[in-house]
């Protein structure tokens, strides 16, 4: 049992070395605040898409974080508090479903990044850290990105590549999970805490048999709408 043990803790200790490879060759020439940028909810046909963004010690090293799809929900959820506890600072960019209505889903995440970038340079002034922004940005296939001027780099599957992009994927999908189980209280009857307002056989049920509620997106849900 001991050795098994010692094989999966190497196995993991192997993996996150691997994750933070991308990480460390931007360490390694002198940028110390990397800002890992990620999403949740792009594809959902109510609620909102979330954006978070993190910077991590350069020495953190947390099992366990990886592309939170990856991530079962409880050890997500268990990973969100060690990440908050560890990062230099964080920000959340939150644009619910009628603004994605008015400028699109793609035009909304961008904006969320650009808030989620707002929210973290205001977390690191006011938690103390003694930085004011990052000196780069690792994101998750986003390119044409309002940064402010912070240099940044798209990684595609960044999630899956980058230790800071991976940890910064888990704050947003812990934190549009902990909105979607708020409003399942409001509209139980479309089961938002189960499938977290995604396009499901029993979501698209509901919607046929109730009709839709202000959470929904409506450019999303037209094909289901009875005329």
């Amino acid at each position: 049992m001991q050795g098994k043990r010692l094989i999966m803790k190497e196995k993991e200790e192997a993996r996150l070395n691997e994750l933070k490879k991308i990480d460390r060759e931007f360490y390694a020439k002198g940028l110390k605040l990397i800002a890992g940028i990620d999403e949740a909810g792009r594809g959902p046909l109510a609620g909102p898409v979330v954006v978070a963004s993190v910077i991590m010690p350069e020495n953190s090293f947390i099992e366990g974080i990886n592309d939170s799809k990856k991530v079962s929900e409880k050890k997500r959820e268990k990973l969100y508090g060690l990440i908050l506890e560890e990062a230099i600072g964080y920000g959340v960019g939150i644009i619910d479903q009628k603004e994605i209505d008015e400028i699109n889903i793609l035009n909304a995440t961008k904006e969320g990044l650009t808030r989620s970038i707002k929210e973290l340079e205001k977390n690191l002034k006011e938690n103390g850290s003694g930085y004011e922004k990052p000196d780069v940005i690792f994101v998750d296939a986003l390119t044409k990105i309002d940064t402010d001027s912070i240099p940044y780099k798209s990684i595609i599957h960044g999630d899956a590549l980058s230790y800071s992009i991976a940890a910064a994927s888990i704050i947003a999908k812990v934190t549009r999970d902990r909105i979607m189980r708020q409003w399942d209280e409001v509209y139980p009857q479309y089961g938002f805490a189960k499938h977290k307002g995604y396009g499901t056989a029993s979501h698209i049920q509901a919607i046929k048999e109730y009709g839709i509620c202000p959470l929904h997106r409506l450019s999303f849900v037209k094909n289901f709408i009875k005329e």
